[in-house]
Order: C-alpha cells, then sequence, then structure tokens
C-alpha cells in the first residue's frame, strides 16, 4: 500500500512539472519596461484599403532582449490590427472644412519561437522609407572617405568607430557589433512626448533623441490611447509605406501585463 502511494505521489509530480516550467516560461517571456523595439513594416498599411481588424506585420530591425535574457534576432515577426481606416475625400464645397482622413493601428504581440509574447508599447518615432534608406546608405566615398552614416534624427554613426555623436559632437551612444545602442534622450515633437532613459537600448536607425513623425508629408500624429499610433490628414489619405520604420517603447507597465 505505501508503495502505491508513493508511486501516485510520483507520477502526480512528474506530471506537475512541466506544467509548471510551460507557466514559468511564459511568464518570464516578457520584454523589460521602457525597452525599444525597432521595426519595419513589411507591407503597405493605407486607410484606403483597410477595415478595423485587419491584421499588420513588421519585423525587427535589430536583436532586443527578453527579461529572461533570451536575445530575440533581428528578422522576427511583429504582429497588429488596425483599429480604425477612413480615407481622405476632398469637399469642394467653397470655405469647406475637410475633415480629414484617419488611420490608427496597434501592435499586439512578438513571435519568438513559436511563442506569442503579448506587447504593450507606444510610438516613439517612424519615418518613411526614403528617410530610413538615407540614414542607412553613406554618402559617396569622394564626399566622406568614412562613410558617415546620419540617424533618423540626425546623429552621426561612423561605421569604423564605435562612439555615435549628436550634432554637437557629443557622444550619445554606441555602434557594436549588434546594432546601434544608446540611452534614451527626453524630446518633444508634435503630439509625442518621448521621455528619456537611463538603461541602454537597441537603435537600429533611430537617433538617441529620435521622436514623432520624420518624411510623412502632410500627416501628423494623433491617437486616444498611448498605445495606438494614429495618423490624420486633411491633404490626403494616411497611409504608412512598406520598408517605412518605426522606434517602438514598451509601456511603463508593460512588465505586469
Amino acid at each position: 500500500m505505501t508503495f502505491l502511494r508513493i508511486a501516485t505521489l510520483i507520477m502526480v509530480a512528474a506530471s506537475a512539472c512541466p506544467a509548471q516550467s510551460h507557466a514559468t516560461s511564459a511568464t518570464a517571456a516578457q520584454l523589460p519596461a521602457h525597452a525599444t523595439l525597432p521595426i519595419s513594416f513589411t507591407k503597405t498599411v493605407s486607410a484606403s484599403h483597410s477595415r478595423p481588424g485587419d491584421t499588420i506585420q513588421a519585423r525587427t530591425t535589430q536583436a532586443i532582449h527578453l527579461v529572461d535574457g533570451r536575445v530575440v534576432p533581428a528578422g522576427t515577426l511583429v504582429t497588429g490590427h488596425i483599429l480604425a481606416a477612413k480615407a481622405f475625400a476632398y469637399d469642394e464645397t467653397p470655405y469647406a472644412k475637410q475633415v480629414p482622413g484617419v488611420l490608427e493601428i496597434q501592435f499586439d504581440s512578438l513571435q519568438v519561437q513559436g511563442q506569442s509574447i503579448p506587447l504593450h508599447v507606444s510610438l516613439r518615432a517612424m519615418a518613411d522609407p526614403l528617410t530610413g534608406w538615407h540614414a542607412a546608405d553613406p554618402p559617396p566615398s569622394d564626399m566622406d572617405p568614412l562613410g558617415t552614416l546620419t540617424q533618423v534624427g540626425g546623429d552621426q554613426l561612423v561605421p569604423s568607430q564605435k562612439e555615435i555623436r549628436d550634432r554637437n559632437g557629443d557622444v550619445v551612444g554606441y555602434n557594436k557589433k549588434g546594432g546601434a545602442y544608446a540611452h534614451l534622450i527626453a524630446n518633444v515633437r508634435g503630439p509625442v512626448n518621448c521621455d528619456a532613459g537611463d538603461t541602454e537600448q537597441p537603435m537600429s536607425q533611430f537617433s538617441a533623441s529620435a521622436c514623432g513623425l520624420y518624411g510623412f508629408t502632410n500627416m501628423s500624429l494623433t491617437s486616444f490611447d498611448d498605445s495606438h499610433i494614429g495618423l490624420v490628414s486633411t491633404h490626403s489619405t494616411p497611409q504608412i509605406w512598406k520598408h517605412s520604420i518605426a522606434l517602438l517603447e514598451t509601456m511603463p507597465d508593460a512588465s505586469s501585463k
């Protein structure tokens, strides 16, 4: 009888271990609060061809770290959805106040090793494809033999040097094997209020002080919630072109989600 009881207890304990391990793994699979998530959109998202609920996709452009220490490589899938979409329609009525077109999206999850990690992120900065390409394309060698890259926001990165400097020549970040890293610098551009940070974060093509929109002509940011990315325009239909890049930042309470 005693042997049967012991055997039963062992079986129960063994069956509980995988579940406990899975729960622990799920809990640990989080991004730290105030962590950055540099991404690139894989498809154009336009208010003309989108409906609420439609899926949007992007991929990370630099490796990031989870709370449990795991490294999430560049190219990892990030998914979200459309919240609102309304194409701009010009009103020809004399002196008419134009009704803006609207595009509002939200990112929901990061796909890591078959696991979907919930995201609670806000937009820190976003650049159109042309601005992003310029940040990754060095000038001709006869103009600048060092091949200096001007990041989105103005910081200067020389590929052969480890320091990244701002317009004043001050060191604001570091160029490492895995990409560009920096402590976030406070800035305000339009409705976006970007806070400073005291931990090193992956920046990809963005400056430490990058904040708001870059290159999105005739569009402005708006949102009813910090976790939403909203674009409005009274001149054209809002859209985020394929290969646009963005710097997301986890919300302060992300670790408790």
